[in-house]
């Protein structure tokens, strides 16, 4: 029998998810051929001490937020065997699960994963701190870790809305930073930035139009906007264009990234909806590559690139043919040098 292991953090979204609700998950799991066992997080970086001490398992199943699942990931990446990981989003926006083509319903989603398929993706560091889908800083990136947890638990998702809207109407700081990507420099002002690796951000499906999870890149996204009118007609002109093109918007693609600002923020760094727990002026973002996950077949064909095996032979044999035809070209041309010679 498979051994799998549930890392479960009671105070991620609302309280409907109980641990009566992760019985039903092990249970779930038995039907699938596993032995379960299951870990309760009692604080913050639990789940990753918990992960990182784990002897050899099949499926690591973390049922959480975006941040539990964060957690669960900086722990595998400590093991000197990674283990196989999954996630069941029960927080408040759950950006991960829903890009991965997950609802709410939770029993639902377990039998979707585990009727998937592994596949290695690619996550971020920033400062050695991984981050798996987004981290940013400056305007409105401190939202998400200072939205109070008791109004989130309440209202959910509108709690961020009603965080972001008071400090939409606050004055705006550019801040001077110089940051480095894919061998060009830049120097400017700029009131926030994202780096991220998904699809879905704050809540917000497709924010980017082709984004590959295995692609050996993230993206990255500054804005110089500081108006508030400007903020709004950039808000309205999303509606209609993709975001990489919204005048005020600065996008690169890439797999490294330095940034460095003239003065150390104010406001910390988010990290897959958390604090950042460095403050520094120098930040340097790079990838993480084969990392194993479970996840439901629904979206792999959006978010993943192709298998190559096959096309080093195709572009072989094709090329194999276009070296034919050039010879035959040459060997005709020739002939007709040697007529013309004797004539």
């Amino acid at each position: 029998m498979k051994k799998a292991v549930i890392i479960f953090n009671p105070n991620s979204g609302n309280k409907r998810f109980k641990l009566d609700d992760v019985i039903r998950c092990e249970t779930i799991l038995k039907n699938y051929g596993y032995e379960s066992a299951t870990y309760v997080t009692r604080y913050k970086s639990h789940a990753s001490e918990i992960i990182e001490s784990l002897e050899e398992v099949d499926l690591v199943l973390s049922i959480g937020g975006d941040g539990t699942f964060n957690e669960v990931m900086s722990g595998n990446l400590k093991r000197k065997k990674r283990l196989v990981l999954s996630h069941l989003p029960v927080g408040t926006t759950n950006d991960i699960g829903a890009m991965f083509g997950l609802g709410k319903d939770i029993e639902k989603n377990l039998k979707l994963i585990l009727n998937g398929t592994v596949k290695e993706i690619d996550i971020c560091s920033v400062n050695n701190r991984i981050f798996v889908y987004v981290a940013g800083f400056g305007k409105f990136m401190n939202v998400p870790y200072e939205t109070p947890r008791k109004m989130k638990k309440r209202i959910g998702y509108f709690a961020y809305l009603i965080e972001a809207a008071k400090y939409f109407l606050q004055k705006t700081s550019l801040y001077e930073c110089t940051y480095e990507v894919n061998g060009e420099k830049y120097h400017g002002l700029y009131s926030f930035a994202l780096i991220s690796n998904a699809n879905r951000i704050a809540g917000i499906n497709n924010f980017y139009k082709d984004v590959k999870l295995n692609d050996n890149t993230f993206e990255v996204l500054l804005c110089n906007l500081e108006k508030k009118k400007d903020i709004v007609k950039s808000l309205l002109y999303l509606k209609t264009n993709d975001i990489t093109k919204v005048p005020g918007f600065y996008f690169h693609k890439t797999n490294h990234f330095k940034i460095e600002f003239k003065e150390k923020l104010k406001k910390p760094w988010c990290i897959d909806g958390e604090e950042l727990d460095i403050n520094t002026k120098k930040y340097e973002i790079s990838i993480i590559r084969n990392i194993k996950m479970m996840i439901p077949t629904k979206n792999i064909d959006k978010l993943f690139i192709e298998e190559q095996e096959e096309v080093p032979k195709k572009k072989s044999k094709a090329k194999k043919t276009q070296t034919k035809k050039k010879d035959q070209e040459k060997d005709e041309l020739s002939k007709r040098t040697r007529k013309n010679t004797k004539k």
